[in-house]
């Protein structure tokens, strides 16, 4: 009798430290980095009209990725693209929105590096909190 299991390991983050931002979107990005940082941003400007700027979090993950969240505690969202209206925490938030961007980029841009960071980015939200919101607004 074979009674083999498989361990599946959750994917972790860690906030990047402040000294250590300026090296983190070239690290993931390389010459998007501007691009990929202001498409964020913009995502969530047009999903959330309160939201108005501020210092993000930097965020990677064991399995490679990376993802940012803004600076307030929590946002109310509005997709009109797809009719999702909720609030989430400022990391669930930071998640939608990065997953919004990195979906995008990755249709404008021959390079695979968005495709890979959205799917890195969307094997940790399987396992967060909010996950039924993230993936109701993804949807």
């Amino acid at each position: 009798m074979n009674t083999s299991t498989t361990t599946v390991e959750s994917v972790e983050a860690w906030p990047v430290p402040e000294h250590a931002r300026i090296g983190t979107l070239p690290r993931h990005f390389g010459m998007h980095m501007l691009t990929v940082e202001g498409r964020i941003y913009d995502v969530l400007s047009q999903f959330c009209p309160s939201y108005d700027g501020g210092l993000w979090q930097f965020y990677e993950l064991s399995n490679g990725g990376f993802y940012m969240s803004p600076p307030e505690d929590s946002y109310e969202l509005a997709i009109h693209g797809n009719g999702f209206r909720g609030h989430m925490s400022a990391d669930a938030a930071g998640i939608t929105v990065c997953l919004f961007a990195f979906s995008h980029l990755s249709f404008e841009y021959t390079t695979d590096i968005f495709s890979r960071h959205y799917h890195w980015l969307l094997e940790y939200a399987n396992d967060h909190v909010e996950a039924s919101a993230i993936f109701a607004a993804i949807d």
